[in-house]
């Protein structure tokens, strides 16, 4: 992480828990009532954890349906988040400096691939730090062609770059699909959408990377991921935030806290400085308070647990570096400027991400879970990578993409709980659950 200045609050705490030897631990919550989402975010405030907060945005905000989560607030109707731009700037600055503070900084995550309006709302109510990116915002959650969106991302880069205290930026781009997409590209399109912002003017930033199917090649997909930024984020200040898989997840107890417990191990072994932690409700239904400050404590558990282990996986060493410093290096030069170099990437399948069905992706490039559980490349498609001969080049059958999609599921719930797993598990969880 560079050494650079100056830094807002968001990373200020990171760093500062950083350097005590703490990882930040951070659940996924949002509630429309202000009543219920004050106490959520006192009760994260409250753990015993390294924590900071998070306000998750409703459906209606990140399409820009203002008017919809304005008469769903009238009239009481559910919602699965926090509508901040219905609930207006004033509002969400109360709430904010009734909870907030530099011990414990709030970040608004959203979803919307056009998202200036929400920026703008953001700006006015001091929102310490947000996510997203004109790719990673893009292609998951939207119909809107990429140039639409780098456009709208230039434009709230620009809005915060302007601001005295900027907001932190946090790209998503190590989390496409949250599945299904090698550790490479990933890596690269985390990296390409930082350039991104410091293109446009922030240097308060953050990567990403998602936990995917084989502990060994995450390390080295990280490793990968925090070479190849400090190569060329020297003049900002970044860290990397890790998240717990997104994928389909295990529906039991047991399998839902071996795969958190793996994801935090993984974020002590690999450097990374936050986590984004799910819950064992995830597979079921959103998360309630208790239930989310509950697997924040069970992480920091295990956080603590690890730091004082030495190392039990390796990195694998299959060229994730190589493979990610080409196609980042390769998509630059198709322009002079990020933006327009991710669009004409796009446009010609020099980027492709494997499953994605958005227009503007070219989705012939495939990926397939080889038996040792790595995430490989069956066919880049257009990208310029070399599939290493033997591997199957077979179509994927609709089965076999649904078997990939449950690989974690199936590892975490199916096998039986050996002596080890779960063994930093120090703590009392606020209620009874059982782990067998």
């Amino acid at each position: 992480m560079a050494d650079t200045r100056p830094r807002g609050r968001f990373s200020r705490r990171i760093r500062e828990a950083h350097a005590q030897g703490r990882l930040v631990v951070q659940p996924r919550m949002g509630f429309a009532d202000l009543a219920t989402m004050r106490e959520g975010l006192l009760g994260v405030r409250a753990a015993d954890a390294a924590a900071v907060g998070t306000i998750t945005l409703d459906s209606y905000t990140r399409v820009n349906d203002h008017d919809s989560a304005r008469a769903a607030l009238r009239t009481g109707a559910e919602l699965n988040g926090f509508p901040l731009v219905a609930h207006g700037p004033g509002t969400t600055r109360r709430l904010l400096d009734s909870v907030s503070g530099d011990d414990f900084p709030v970040q608004v995550r959203h979803g919307s691939a056009l998202p200036y309006p929400l920026f703008r709302a953001m700006v006015a109510a001091g929102v310490d730090a947000t996510e997203g990116g004109p790719v990673s915002y893009c292609l998951p959650y939207s119909r809107a062609p990429i140039s639409e969106a780098v456009k709208a991302w230039a434009q709230c880069c620009e809005l915060i770059a302007a601001q005295p205290d900027p907001m932190h930026l946090e790209s998503f781009g190590g989390c496409m699909l949250g599945q299904l997409c090698p550790p490479s590209l990933l890596v690269a399109l985390s990296v390409l959408e930082a350039l991104f912002f410091r293109e446009h003017g922030l240097s308060d930033i953050s990567l990403s990377y998602a936990q995917q199917t084989h502990p060994g090649q995450d390390l080295e997909a990280i490793a990968a991921l925090r070479r190849l930024a400090g190569e060329r984020l020297a003049q900002a200040d970044w860290h990397v935030v890790l998240y717990t898989f997104m994928g389909v997840f295990p529906r039991t107890p047991v399998g839902s806290f071996r795969i958190l417990e793996e994801s935090v191990r993984l974020a002590v072994r690999s450097g990374s400085e936050r986590l984004i932690v799910k819950t064992p409700a995830e597979a079921h239904r959103i998360p309630t308070i208790t239930e989310n400050v509950d697997a924040l404590e069970f992480a920091d558990s295990i956080a603590r647990d690890e730091a004082g282990r030495a190392p039990e996986v390796e990195a694998t060493e299959s060229g994730i570096y190589e493979e990610a410093r080409l196609l980042v290096d390769s998509t630059l030069e198709l322009a002079p400027t990020v933006g327009e170099a991710l669009i004409r990437a796009f446009a010609r399948g020099h980027l492709d991400v494997p499953y994605c069905l958005h227009q503007d992706n070219a989705n012939r490039s495939r990926a397939y879970v080889d038996p040792g559980g790595m995430l490989r490349w069956a066919e880049p498609g257009r990208m310029p990578l070399r599939v290493e001969r033997g591997r199957t080049r077979r179509p994927v059958s609709a089965k076999g993409l649904l078997t990939m999609l449950g690989f974690n599921e199936r590892r975490f719930d199916r096998e039986q709980l050996t002596h080890g797993h779960l063994r930093g598990l120090q703590y009392a969880p606020r209620r009874p659950r059982s782990l067998s």
